[in-house]
């Protein structure tokens, strides 16, 4: 984005051949990837027939965490629990998780009317840091949290942007700016300030530094807007292209405003024998928050439950302080399942698997890369092993069944973590290209010995129920319904798909193989004349023609044809 920076490149060209070793390390990722997924995959369905069971190194240990997840939801067992409180002068001060109702109503019997003792009081300054600067899977986790955009969506958005020139490249996982970009970050923040993007226009004093580490900038710096905003009609843009656009200048502007400062206040109160406690908070100074606050203003984005149960201020203590007759009760809760992965959670979850067993060197960290992550996603409820529910991604029964029959070694993320490992190696010219492929094809040589064959029973998992249409005419078989129209299990030569040439649709197999009379609209005569025809079956009949000098022969309907009775215009009724 800077000439200079450009300059000084092409003036410091290294050979090419110093960069060999990165292109074998990318090859061997390539052709890893292809031989674990195609035989994989073609393993697995051939072992359990039905449908096409897709294996990959990415996808399938995604689908293993959703599917993880789900099980620990179904075995959750609800547990009820309670907390006794006492309440004074607008505090609320409660017991730990009690299990027994007896036992926190002994509590507040004991305490009611009673006089509260302040044991103890802790104050703490704390800070909350400036958030870094968006890489393309924490733009797509905020956006879906805020907005509730998939993770695709985010990535389209963003993209289209950029073809706009309103925003630098998406598909980055850095954090940072070159320190070259200091300029250009300035100038940046002034055009977001002057373009209004959101209903209050807050001047900010950035301090730019703390944006700019080249160390950590990889193939592409963070995602920020360009100065082209200040020039272009925003109003003009989709109202979700205005989101993104709007969420990534604001979090140039947090990322180089002020930390958050605030308080924070725990309280220990001693009432006849029995300890109750309480907390709050409260800010010093707002900081880059200003700016976040002022965007969910702007898009009406309301703070979730336990922002706000966070956000209460208690009232100015001191130990040795009393209150007397204190008011009491008992609350009543219950345990809570695990949540469902989202796309914002997801992405997490993709990003640190498996990240604790690579080493610090590695390319790149956890399932995919942010630019595959999204499209991960979406192969899997496309493929029909997830669904999506509101924002919620839930693993379906064959992506369940799927989980339950493959291996760890290609469902844990470790086979990532192991690969990115040598993968490093590699680049650095200190594993050899054919090393790596030899372990690879070892690897798969295994996998397909180890998985060679199942039971009959564990064969049936994956079969697809057929609906049947009717009974074939010519041996007694079913007639299903088929991905290319209708046909005999038997497979006993019958065409039950075609009369006369035309196909028919499923209902209408059904009532020719009950005998029924249908109407067949379109059919064509030897002169090339079109007519519609009513067909009655009655029987079956052979038939036998030569097509590209090779003879075809089988069964089909032996029919009977009515025709419509021809309205003849202007007659009378």
């Amino acid at each position: 984005m800077e000439e200079s920076a450009i300059r000084e490149g092409f003036e410091n060209l290294q050979p090419g051949s110093d960069y060999d070793n990165l292109y074998h390390s990318a090859l061997c990722r390539q052709e890893a990837d292809w031989l674990v997924g195609i035989n994989g995959t073609r393993l697995f369905t051939a072992l359990y027939g039905g449908k096409v069971l897709k294996v990959g190194r990415v996808q399938t240990p995604t689908l293993a965490m959703l599917v993880d997840r789900e099980t620990e939801i179904l075995n959750f067992k609800k547990e009820k629990y309670y907390m006794a409180h006492i309440l004074m002068d607008g505090i609320d001060a409660a017991t730990g998780r009690i299990d027994d109702k007896n036992k926190a109503d002994e509590i507040v019997g004991a305490c009611r009317n009673g006089q509260a003792l302040v044991t103890s009081v802790l104050k703490e300054e704390k800070t909350t840091m400036q958030p870094k600067l968006y890489d393309l899977t924490t733009l797509q986790r905020d956006a879906n949290r805020l907005f509730g955009f998939t993770a695709k969506q985010t990535l389209e958005y963003t993209q289209s942007l950029y073809e706009k020139k309103l925003a630098t490249y998406p598909r980055t996982d850095s954090r940072f700016l070159s320190d070259d970009m200091g300029k250009t970050a300035k100038d940046v923040i002034e055009a977001v300030c002057a373009s209004l993007m959101f209903e209050e226009n807050m001047i900010s004093n950035p301090d730019i530094k703390r944006v700019l580490d080249s160390r950590k900038v990889t193939d592409h710096h963070a995602i920020i807007p360009t100065v082209e905003i200040a020039k272009a009609d925003l109003a003009a843009l989709p109202e979700t292209e205005r989101r993104i656009l709007s969420l990534i200048a604001n979090r140039l502007l947090c990322a180089t405003g002020e930390k958050h400062l605030y308080e924070t206040v725990k309280a220990e109160f001693s009432c006849n024998g029995h300890t109750f406690s309480a907390s709050g908070k409260s800010v010093t100074h707002n900081g880059w928050k200003s700016f976040e606050d002022a965007f969910k203003r702007s898009f009406k984005i309301v703070g979730n439950k336990e922002d706000e149960n966070g956000e209460k201020k208690l009232p100015e203590l001191s130990e040795g302080q009393t209150f007397e007759r204190v008011q009491v009760k008992v609350s009543e809760h219950f345990t809570s399942p695990p949540r469902r992965f989202t796309d914002d959670v997801l992405l997490l979850a993709m990003e640190r698997a498996g990240a604790e067993d690579m080493s610090d060197d590695v390319e790149r960290k956890g399932l995919g890369t942010p630019a595959t992550r999204a499209d991960i996603i979406e192969k899997l409820v496309k493929d029909g092993y997830v669904k999506r529910e509101k924002k919620q991604i839930i693993p379906t029964e064959d992506g369940i069944k799927l989980i339950t029959v493959l291996p760890d070694m290609v469902k844990s993320p470790k086979l990532t973590a192991d690969w990115e490992n040598a993968l490093t190696l590699v680049a650095k010219g200190e594993l050899a290209m054919v090393d790596f492929m030899a372990d690879i094809e070892n690897m798969v040589s295994e996998l397909i010995y180890a998985y060679h064959e199942v039971s009959d029973e564990q064969k049936k998992m994956f079969a697809q129920e057929q609906e049947t249409l009717g009974t074939c005419p010519n041996c007694g078989g079913q007639v299903v319904k088929g991905k290319f129209g209708a046909y005999c299990k038997n497979k006993c030569g019958m065409n039950v798909s075609r009369v006369m040439g035309a196909v028919l649709t499923d209902e209408q197999v059904k009532d020719v193989l009950a005998g029924k009379k249908i109407l067949l609209k379109g059919l064509k005569s030897k002169t090339g004349k079109i007519y519609d025809a009513y067909i009655i079956p009655s029987g079956t009949e052979e038939y036998r023609y030569t097509k590209d000098g090779e003879e075809k022969s089988g069964v089909q309907f032996k029919v009977a044809m009515e025709f419509p009775k021809r309205k003849i215009p202007g007659k009378k009724k």
